[in-house]
């Protein structure tokens, strides 16, 4: 059955939601606005997020004493300020530890580098890994290339730091979820294009690629699910503004109008069926191999945008979460024949 979507078009109907995950997000719409995200009421979506979901605090991070914890700052773009970056690292003398420099969510104009961190905690604790946390300014107070410039300054510090930091330089895996798996992404197209850090691997998880918001998937879903098409309109308008969806984007604001994905590394892109971003997000996987490289692709059947997030005990996102430690996992300690 064809139906119509706010903006007139034809589309077909959005897939199920899987049932488990469907009781968790009517829970969390209490929470949202029944019309999205909207920059008119981003001072209060931003008040109720601290209140409702505050992060983890320093003694959270230790998890008993197993990580040490620190904030430290980093020269910042020129002409801007520093960047804060959040150091978990485990507790005791390992040097030379693979890292994972991670790139919170938030649709460009939320959140801090606390949000989304106790999954890469999980990692680090099951594989012996040091976390970097990035602290990007948020939109629309910085639009482009403010965010990904402060993730890139933030990165080759790490990059060049790392001996005092007990990272192996050319063990460094980038990592972000929506906004941050954008930003993520577009990172690594940056740090391929100038000669920057090597990086060993990506994982994108639902990552918010393509500011044109005109995929069959991101039809299907406008008024429906966590973050549908108009909230990725305010998303991409906070951090683009006039520039959002024109002939201009660069590949280091919206990562999907990259023309070349040669060279970049092993790449995890996991993404619901039921979500805004999923056409883009399997269309990426798909140039990745058409270009020769390496991606694993998950598209989990039912699942809205941030499940794993917001419902982390539900099935489905259990499953998610497993899927990504043991990507992880591979791609870390290879096996052999």
């Amino acid at each position: 059955m064809t139906t119509h979507n706010p903006d007139g078009e034809e589309t077909g109907p959005p897939p199920p939601f899987d049932p488990e995950l469907e009781l968790h997000l009517r829970a969390l719409q209490e929470f949202v606005a029944p019309d999205g995200y909207r920059l008119e009421t981003l001072a209060e979506m931003r008040r109720m997020l601290q209140e409702e979901w505050p992060g983890p605090t320093d003694e959270d991070l230790r998890r008993d004493g197993r990580f040490e914890v620190s904030e430290v700052s980093a020269p910042g773009p020129d002409g801007a300020p520093d960047v804060r970056l959040l150091v978990c690292r485990p507790t005791g003398a390992h040097p030379r530890l693979p890292a994972v420099y991670f790139v919170h969510g938030g649709g460009m104009f939320l959140g801090d580098n606390r949000l989304g961190i106790e999954e890469v905690l999980d990692w680090a604790e099951a594989l012996g890994m040091v976390v970097v946390s990035v602290e990007y300014r948020l939109a629309p107070e910085t639009r482009h290339p403010g965010p990904v410039e402060d993730c890139y300054a933030g990165l080759t510090w790490t990059a060049a730091h790392a001996a005092e930091l007990g990272i192996d330089a050319q063990k460094i895996i980038v990592a972000g979820e929506s906004a941050g798996g954008g930003l993520a992404a577009a990172l690594v197209l940056l740090a391929r294009d100038r000669g920057g850090p090597a990086i060993y691997g990506q994982l994108l998880n639902a990552p918010m690629l393509d500011d044109r918001n005109n995929s069959v998937s991101a039809r299907q879903m406008a008024g429906v699910g966590a973050w549908d098409r108009v909230s990725n309109e305010n998303g991409w308008t906070a951090l683009l503004g006039e520039a959002r969806g024109g002939p201009d984007v660069p590949p280091y604001a919206a990562a999907a109008r990259a023309e070349d994905l040669v060279g970049l590394p092993p790449t995890y892109i996991d993404v619901g069926s039921a979500e805004t971003f999923r056409d883009e997000d399997v269309a990426y996987a798909s140039r990745i191999w058409a270009a020769g490289g390496t991606a694993e692709l998950h598209v989990w059947p039912g699942a809205w945008h941030g499940f794993t997030l917001d419902a982390p005990t539900a099935v489905l996102s259990v499953q998610a979460r497993a899927a990504r430690l043991a990507w992880l996992r591979r791609l870390l300690v290879p096996s052999h024949p």
